[in-house]
């Protein structure tokens, strides 16, 4: 993985949770090291999610504090330091982007495994570019066309991940709701379910179509996204979008409910098959 790729966030969240592997080994408290570094307990917590950038100096201190003397492991650790703090492609884009989506940005970029339930639009990794033109304004009203235009880059931007070589799995379930609120007029609504039956016969694309007709189900607490990635020491991440900030949940009785509820929804839902034919069928009527 390049510098500038997604690597940048795992490699954070990598040596975050070696740094706490090491802490605890050492039966050091947050505090404790917190006051090594002339930093707070907060700063502790969020350097081992993997959540700030780290200076050298810091992570030289906590390893000297945790007993690492080794001059190797001390360099590969700090060499996992320095490859974190480069930034990702998405960072000239941040202009146009709340603080707290670039996280996630790199997040999906590293992730294996993506599994996401989306009840008011269309996923953003599955919109087409007129539809994204549609989403953008209406939530950027007032925003220059330069602003809108620089966003639907970003999410065209994001979206090759599901086509590179390494792609990911990405499993979506999407509420009816999210296909019959119109975005955009009747030709680009055409367009996006076209698009949708297209890119859901790709191999690594599972897409399910939870109907009305089904009633009520395990995603009513709203739209959710699971990733999961290829480094066993990482755990998976929740990402719930708020209308002023996000949560990342990795606790794992958090994750485990998230993940029941995903279950079901899939179980709930018509297969892939069946689902695209509903997306015909919707493709007939619009």
């Amino acid at each position: 993985m390049s510098a500038g790729e997604p690597g940048s966030v795992v490699r954070r969240m990598l040596l975050g949770s070696q740094l706490r592997r090491l802490r605890e080994a050492r039966g050091i408290t947050r505090e404790a090291a917190g006051y090594s570094i002339r930093a707070s307990e907060s700063k502790i917590s969020r350097m081992e999610l993997g959540r700030v950038s780290f200076k050298t100096r810091d992570v030289e201190d906590l390893l000297t504090l945790y007993g690492i003397t080794d001059e190797q492991e001390r360099n590969s650790l700090l060499s996992l330091a320095r490859e974190a703090n480069v930034a990702g492609w998405w960072h000239s884009y941040s202009d146009v982007l709340p603080s707290w989506f670039p996280t996630y940005v790199g997040l999906e970029g590293a992730a294996s495994l993506i599994r996401a339930y989306e009840v008011q639009f269309v996923h953003g990794l599955l919109q087409t570019e007129a539809y994204a033109r549609a989403v953008v304004r209406r939530g950027m009203k007032g925003a220059s066309t330069a602003d809108v235009e620089k966003r639907v880059a970003l999410r065209l931007e994001r979206q090759k991940c599901l086509v590179a070589e390494s792609a990911p799995e990405f499993h979506i379930v999407l509420d009816e709701a999210a296909l019959r609120r119109p975005y955009g007029d009747r030709e680009v609504m055409r367009g996006q379910l076209q698009y949708l039956i297209e890119i859901s016969q790709r191999p690594n694309v599972r897409l399910q179509i939870m109907p009305f007709s089904f009633g009520g189900h395990s995603g009513e607490s709203g739209a959710f996204t699971i990733l999961s990635f290829p480094e066993s020491d990482l755990s998976d991440v929740v990402y719930l979008e708020q209308l002023t900030s996000a949560l990342y949940l990795d606790k794992h009785e958090d994750v485990a409910q998230y993940e029941k509820a995903m279950k079901e929804l899939q179980q709930d839902s018509p297969g892939p098959d069946e689902s695209r034919d509903l997306l015909r069928g919707l493709l007939q009527l619009s």
